[in-house]
């Protein structure tokens, strides 16, 4: 998994990086809420850390910010305020959970462990983006008409349905859409499925597209 982690108390943020990277995650870290909306914007990630009382621009803001993108990216706060009040607030800016500091970081690893495992699963059953709708359960693209998909078509559309207007390079691709059998899975592979998919969003009368060429990176936009 992609992690993005802002977190404005230097000694927290270096723990929390090494440990978070010791587990195997890939980690990007940041220091203030407007480095964590501009890392955001820019790079596909699964989960976000995000410590409420920030500099510059705090949690609440950020996320705020990054939800009006359309990011729907999994985002947990982390925070020093246990009132009820400040948990609903953080929440109602689009937050999906809470650590209350000081927490155990065996609790922080597990819940991303738990994370991962749905992740593995991708159980968002409809994604929308322009004029299209992805039905994940069918494997079915609709937008003036409904075509289906592959397997592995619907999970790479899925995926860059989340990350939308996001740059995305072949080996993230890879690793999110082919799973571990695919060990042989390539470049060619990815360029295979891409164009098929252009083919089905033109197919629908879409006016979304994949930009990017074989080398990648590529980008869904509409």
């Amino acid at each position: 998994m992609h992690i993005l982690l802002a977190e404005d108390e230097q000694q927290l943020n270096h723990v929390l990086t090494v440990a978070l990277k010791s587990s195997g995650y890939t980690v990007d870290s940041v220091e203030n809420g407007q480095e964590a909306v501009d890392y955001a914007k820019k790079n596909p990630y699964d989960v976000m850390v995000l410590d409420i009382m920030m500099p510059v621009k705090n949690g609440i803001d950020a996320l705020k910010e990054i939800r009006a993108s359309g990011d729907r990216t999994y985002v947990m706060m982390l925070t020093a305020l246990s009132e009820v009040d400040d948990k609903v607030t953080g929440l109602d800016a689009g937050a999906d959970d809470y650590l209350t500091k000081p927490f155990s970081l065996k609790e922080l690893l597990a819940r991303l462990r738990s994370l991962d495992r749905r992740h593995s699963n991708m159980d968002n059953d409809v994604l929308k983006f322009g004029d299209i709708t992805l039905d994940d359960n069918k494997q079915v693209l609709e937008s003036h008409n409904s075509i289906s998909l592959s397997n592995k078509e619907t999970r790479l559309l899925q995926y860059m349905i989340l990350n939308a207007d996001k740059e995305l390079t072949v080996d993230q691709l890879l690793n999110q859409t082919w799973d571990d059998s695919d060990e042989h899975a390539d470049t060619e592979d990815l360029w295979i499925n891409i164009s098929y998919l252009r083919q089905k969003l033109a197919s629908v009368n879409s006016n979304v597209t994949i930009d990017g060429p074989k080398s990648g990176p590529f980008k869904l936009t509409k």
